[in-house]
């Protein structure tokens, strides 16, 4: 379903740390990214058995690239490696 505003929705996330990592992670990646959820989530920080759950919307023509990058992430293409301690002098 096409929004009124030109965005659609790809996802549909639970608790505001998700919805942020998840819209910094798009925004990086040059697609714009728009959040729509229940009031409580932000008012009471309810999030608990899809109450408080947020749609992410993106335009609809970056919605194949928004897909198509969340399906590289489930499938842990796009993981950072932790190869180096921090704390080892190079």
């Amino acid at each position: 379903m096409i929004e009124q505003d030109g965005y659609i929705v790809i996802s549909t996330v639970q608790g505001p740390y998700v919805e942020a990592q998840l819209k910094s992670f798009l925004e990086a990646y040059d697609i714009p990214c728009q959040l729509r959820g229940e009031s409580l989530r932000v008012t009471h920080a309810i999030s608990i058995d899809g109450i408080g759950a947020a749609e992410v919307l993106v335009p609809v023509d970056k919605a194949e690239r928004a897909r198509d990058l969340l399906a590289r992430v489930e499938r842990g293409e796009l993981a950072i490696k932790d190869d180096a301690d921090p704390g080892e002098q190079q």
